[in-house]
């Protein structure tokens, strides 16, 4: 059912003080189910990986699979990755098998934190004709004997912990079901702080843009701050390393995979070559970086497109206040580490990371202008604790058409806004956004008895045990339904239709 709501206008006097610190509940209005409610579906369980990794260097030792990817090709082929090293291919009964064994290309893999190992993967929109696939992993720093395309500003060699990179893999024949071929390096950047905490996990390619248009193939990635604010450390919680474009820190990257050697091109960073559509690539300053798409995120760690428009959405997941969703746009700046949300942090006016303060009336109306974009849907950490993927919904079920449905990594919710409500929600006006709705979930039993559940309640029924964190993430099918899947139980689920209509195509 579509929301008819008004856009939800926070008032700065219930957020509290008007010139003080927040110190609890920024958006007190809670998060409800208001009728929403889709029946949710297993379709398989990726094949047990728990001890292919000591224990020590495993983030969760217990959890029998770390899905967090499933794509489609047009040719009606589904991957799947387990972050722990493998890429799968699933055949038409939806049963897995090894299609590339990525953990053992790279020896020096790190796994032990929530977004290491084998992160993340795409394919290249004309894979079919030229066999190309994109993936993320991280490794170790010290003893490593690569030399990183970038290192923060400030800092050597001597001071990387981590390495992140982005790799580009050539399958001799795309049609085979088993990877055989040659893999070529994009980029390697560098994290100077204690943890491996905010890599660059995605890799994206607009599905909107055709042949011929100005964004066709051209590689999105993830923006983080690469653990400037909670990576540990003595370089962390370091707000001069955000808010700058000679960096790569925060931003969304985007570029262009062909080689310089190939295009003719302006070289970037790594073996990759510029996309002159790029506003910091076209502004004639050389202190800028030309890959840089948009900047201002602590952990923008998902991206998508909405289908019907083109709109550019980037889930940003917030300190210990505020999860956002932000509609993106070249150039644009997103404010971390000087914004959360629609509040101010509290570190760079010489606070901690945890502290908010209200905007000046002036700002928060919209009245005047600060230099930053704003999210168009929020929650705070009375809801949950990390936002993940969102994907604008134009497929079967009735409930969410017209929505766009996310949700929380560790809680497990499933969240819906109004799509338009988020578009009028991008107005300049930093106090203006859209309603937020938790959807209920329900199974059907083998009677067609209907029975409302949680993720969370799924998860644990499918360990035998309680879990303490779902591990959430959505994919979306190449005719646009949705996939849940958790990197702890291992199970690839999918929103479908109602039984009184069709039967979703899982093809």
């Amino acid at each position: 059912m579509r929301s008819t709501m008004p856009l939800v206008v926070i008032a700065l006097l219930a957020a509290g003080p008007l010139f003080g610190q927040i110190t609890s509940n920024p958006i007190p209005a809670p998060i409800e189910k208001r009728g929403i409610a889709v029946e949710i579906r297993d379709l398989v369980r990726l094949p047990d990986t728990r001890g292919i990794r000591p224990a020590d260097q495993d983030v969760s030792p217990s959890g029998w699979a770390r899905v967090s990817y499933v794509r489609d090709l047009p040719d009606g082929r589904r991957f799947a990755n387990d972050s722990r090293g493998f890429l799968y291919l699933l055949n038409g009964t939806n049963q897995p098998s090894v299609y590339a064994d990525v953990g053992a290309a790279f020896s020096l893999g790190v796994y032990n934190r929530l977004e290491s190992g084998f992160i993340g993967f795409v394919f290249h929109p004309e894979f079919a004709r030229n066999g190309l696939f994109y993936t993320v992993h991280a490794e170790r720093g010290p003893g490593n004997p690569k030399t990183p395309d970038f290192i923060p500003p400030g800092f050597t060699l001597k001071d990387v912990t981590y390495h992140n990179i982005i790799t580009e893999w050539h399958a001799t024949n795309p049609a085979a079901n088993t990877f055989a071929g040659t893999r070529r390096e994009l980029l390697r950047e560098a994290h100077v702080v204690a943890n491996l905490t905010h890599p660059m996990g995605a890799v994206e390619f607009n599905p909107t843009a055709n042949p011929g248009d100005a964004d066709y193939g051209l590689l999105y990635t993830s923006g983080s701050d690469h653990g400037f604010s909670n990576g540990g450390g003595p370089n962390a919680s370091n707000p001069t390393q955000t808010q700058r474009l000679d960096s790569i820190i925060t931003a969304i990257l985007r570029i262009d995979p062909r080689s310089p050697s190939a295009t003719r091109g302006v070289k970037g960073l790594g073996d990759y070559t510029m996309p002159m559509a790029n506003k910091f690539a076209a502004d004639g300053d050389p202190k800028t970086l030309g890959e840089i798409y948009a900047y201002g995120f602590r952990n923008a760690h998902r991206i998508s497109w909405d289908l019907t428009d083109g709109t550019m959405f980037a889930s940003d997941i917030g300190m210990n206040q505020i999860e956002e969703i932000n509609i993106v746009r070249n150039g644009e700046n997103y404010g971390w580490m000087k914004r959360e949300g629609y509040f101010e942090n509290g570190r760079p006016r010489g606070g901690e990371l945890n502290q908010l303060f209200p905007l000046p009336a002036d700002v928060l109306a919209g009245r005047q202008k600060d230099g930053f974009t704003y999210p168009v849907a929020v929650y705070d950490h009375d809801e949950g604790q990390a936002v993940t993927d969102g994907f604008a919904y134009h497929g079967r079920i009735a409930a969410l058409n017209g929505k766009f449905v996310f949700g929380d990594i560790q809680r497990g919710r499933l969240f819906a806004s109004d799509l338009a409500a988020m578009k009028r929600a991008d107005d300049g006006i930093p106090q203006t956004v859209a309603p937020v709705e938790e959807i209920q979930l329900y199974v059907r039993d083998a009677n067609g008895g209907r029975t409302n559940v949680s993720l969370q309640e799924l998860i644990d029924r499918t360990m035998g045990a309680r879990i303490t964190r779902a591990d959430l993430h959505i994919s979306r099918s190449r005719d646009g339904e949705l996939f849940v899947t958790s990197r702890q139980d291992g199970v690839i689920r999918m929103l479908v239709p109602d039984e009184g209509g069709p039967a979703p195509r899982t093809r």
